[in-house]
């Protein structure tokens, strides 16, 4: 008999065949049934599904309640912009500046030289890596001030919109440096590819969804691990994991860079594929709309974040073109029908509904195989045949 450990793949089946329907969706049928134009829409919303998938990380199973998702969004955002705005500003189109060479909007504010921290964003290799590491330092430096003081709950969560509020002032102030109110603008090529094209936004939403794909992986096998385990245990009953010898500043800590690295690479992306950034993607009311997304998927389904991230900005844009006036009140609407029928968003009632009805396989219950009935405890034993 072997004794070796049993060790299983990190994927259980039925999150195997959601991955798979997710990405058969989109690869296959909405590129085939939707123009150009609606597939950049949903490029864009793909983009905001990292930051979803970072919450169902941060607040679902680690419990953290973060209202400034936002930020990470926008740095991530603002570092590929800056990238994209340093190509866009060569000499050649820019000759018709008091100073060439240097973005519009600084020669517009009498800044007559390129500022020392944009100088290493002239580099796709640089800005691929600060994308991924500059809003996860600042998440680090928040959380570990946070964290190890144990600050949690709803004062963490207020102490994170404050963050985005004062984020995008500080953008808005520094107009020289940042684009002010308007952002940075006018993006065209990436290392010479014009992405403004409809072939270029196509091709950019396939690079999304691939990048999507990975990061779901990534969140699977965090959550499968010990790590993962202890998340949960911790977002349950924290003082019994803190008893045990663990220290949970630090998990908490490492699950907010998580989330915020994730937020990141969905701003980079919608950067490329809508062409500029600005900072009313890094405030308050985009933080507490990318909540929403979390919460109607559901905040405990990787997958289901994925699905309501489309299905509240497919309904958002809906809403828009033909109640334009109304279509706020439609969105809060159905956040409100979501908190009060079915808390545990469209992952809940999937889970309720509808896999139970589809087997084992789908909704996770293992499959019991019939037990024959026992014996009678004075039954006398079968003769053995001849």
């Amino acid at each position: 008999m072997s004794t070796k450990p049993d060790r299983t793949f990190f994927l259980a089946p039925k999150d195997a065949i959601g991955i798979a329907i997710l990405a058969i969706l989109l690869v296959v049928v909405l590129p085939l049934t939707l123009d150009s134009f609606r597939l950049q829409f949903v490029g864009k919303y793909l983009t905001y599904a990292f930051v979803a998938l970072g919450l169902v990380m941060c607040w679902g199973y680690a419990g953290i309640l973060s209202l400034g998702q936002g930020v990470f969004f926008g740095l991530g955002g603002y570092c590929m912009a800056m990238f994209l705005k340093l190509e866009a500003s060569s000499i050649e189109n820019t000759k018709i500046q008091s100073t060439p060479g240097i973005p519009d909007f600084m020669d517009w504010n009498q800044i007559t030289s390129l500022p020392w921290f944009w100088e290493p964003f002239r580099h796709l290799s640089f800005t691929i890596l600060a994308v991924i590491v500059v809003p996860a330092i600042f998440a680090f430096i928040v959380g570990f001030a946070m964290f190890k003081r144990r600050v949690g709950g709803v004062y963490f969560a207020i102490i994170t919109q404050a963050l985005a509020a004062i984020l995008t002032i500080l953008i808005i102030g520094q107009q020289g440096y940042t684009g002010g109110i308007n952002g940075i603008t006018d993006l065209r090529t990436l290392n010479g590819w014009d992405i403004r094209t409809d072939g270029a936004k196509t091709i950019l939403y396939f690079v999304c969804v691939a990048l999507l794909i990975a990061c779901i992986l990534i969140a699977y096998f965090v959550r499968s691990s010990k790590l993962g385990r202890i998340l949960v245990a911790m977002r349950d009953k924290e003082d019994r994991v803190r008893f045990s010898g663990y220290d949970v500043a630090n998990f908490k800590v490492f699950v907010f860079c998580l989330a915020a690295s994730l937020s990141a690479i969905g701003g980079a992306m919608f950067t490329l594929q809508v062409g500029f950034m600005s900072p009313s993607f890094v405030g308050i009311v985009p933080s507490i709309e990318m909540v929403i997304y979390t919460a109607v998927g559901g905040r405990l389904s990787i997958l289901g974040a994925i699905y309501g991230t489309l299905l509240v900005n497919w309904a958002k844009t809906s809403f828009s073109e033909s109640f334009p006036e109304l279509w706020l009140f439609g969105l809060g609407g159905l956040f409100i029908a979501v908190v009060l029928a079915f808390p545990n968003g469209i992952a809940g009632l999937w889970q309720t509904y509808v896999a139970p009805r589809l087997g084992p396989l789908f909704s996770g219950a293992p499959k019991r195989s019939p037990v024959p009935p026992a014996a009678p405890p004075n039954a006398a034993a079968p003769a053995a045949a001849e």
